[in-house]
């Protein structure tokens, strides 16, 4: 139904359009604000004006009075009507809550979530109500500074940072890789002529960082035992990450770097050329390997299925690429209390070498 349209907008449509013709006519204003009216206009203006062009403009300025008129009384042609339900083949849902996994720098930003986004792409195509996304840190002290502020929902620390995340509130849920995987291993050239730990006596040595417990911790307590004050006869340099600690090495700025299997396996696969110059020459003991843990704040439900699919990831079925790419054997079961033994390692560690976070 046609309604009464007010004299004031009659009047007010008409203004627009005067002025709307001298912006055009001007080149002020774009040709596409009116289709059709453009190439009128430019005929006008291409004629040489004289006194009698005036009905010819006059002309132009009903024409677009009329297109504009005629746009308001068709979209007044008709009430507003509610389009109602809708409906479609897919349920409307809500975007599922977002929780953020956090890995501690097991390798350099890029690699690492090359690394680790299989793995969550496939908890996002498996959970229900909730949404992971990965997340990577420059350097230890990043990585530490997220979960101290609680920032993470997930983590994915190395033993000693699990002692500390339980301070700020995380639990365990898991444990990424088996235990006899998780040692500290020394690379070094193959044309070093190293033979046993003394020969590192005044040389340099490069780690990820002072709180690494693999590619650090463990390989200071094990120069230790083997007779090397590591505050007095070495130069210890901390450089980032465990990529860093091994090309240190084969750049020939530190005579042997520390690192761990799972990056030193990667290293190999990735810089084979590097890595043809360079050997693993030393190994610690095992300890236990790197935690899965949850913020205590995170649903039940929504850990409790993390926690499912990550234990249910099978090395032999669909999981093999998941786990190869992370050089990660599979997700075992753990909890809190088989960390205990972390804690009495780095009580020792701290009494007889030095305090694992340096000033």
């Amino acid at each position: 139904m046609l309604k009464e349209i007010p004299l004031e907008t009659i009047v007010g449509v008409m203004l627009s359009a005067k002025t709307l013709f001298r912006c055009l006519f001007q080149g002020r204003a774009h040709r596409s604000w009116l289709p059709g009216v453009g190439a009128r206009l430019d005929h006008v203006r291409a004629q040489p004006r004289h006194a009698g062009d005036g009905p010819g403009l006059q002309r132009v300025v009903m024409l677009v009075t009329l297109a504009l008129m005629a746009g308001l009384f068709c979209g007044c042609s008709r009430e507003h009507e509610s389009p109602g339900p809708q409906f479609g083949s897919h349920p409307a849902t809500a975007r599922a809550p977002v929780y953020r996994l956090a890995v501690h720098p097991l390798h350099n930003p890029a690699k690492l979530i090359q690394a680790y986004q299989p793995l969550v792409d496939y908890l996002n195509s498996h959970l229900q109500g909730a949404h992971i996304e990965l997340e990577a840190s420059r350097d230890y002290a990043s990585f530490e500074e997220k979960y101290r502020a609680r920032k993470p929902e997930f983590i994915l620390p190395n033993p000693w940072q699990t002692l500390q995340a339980m301070k700020a509130g995380y639990r365990v849920i898991g444990m990424a890789g088996e235990a006899r995987d998780f040692t500290g291993v020394f690379v070094v050239r193959k044309d070093s002529g190293f033979k046993t730990p003394a020969d590192l006596k005044g040389k340099a040595v490069s780690y990820p960082s002072a709180t690494a417990l693999a590619a650090c911790i463990m390989p200071q307590y094990f120069l230790h035992t083997h007779g090397i004050n590591v505050n007095v006869d070495i130069d210890n340099r901390y450089v980032g990450s465990q990529e860093s600690s091994i090309m240190n090495v084969f750049l020939k700025l530190t005579a042997a770097g520390a690192t761990w299997p799972t990056p030193w396996r990667a290293f190999q696969k990735e810089h084979p050329k590097e890595a043809a110059e360079l050997e693993m020459i030393w190994e610690t003991e095992p300890l236990i390997n790197n935690s899965v843990m949850v913020r205590n704040d995170v649903p039940v439900p929504v850990a409790q299925q993390v926690q499912a699919l990550l234990l249910g990831l099978e090395p032999a079925g669909d999981g093999k690429a998941i786990l190869a790419g992370m050089e990660t054997a599979r997700f075992l079961p753990s909890s809190d209390q088989a960390y205990d033994l972390v804690r009495a390692y780095v009580a020792r560690f701290e009494k007889e070498v030095r305090p694992v976070e340096l000033p």
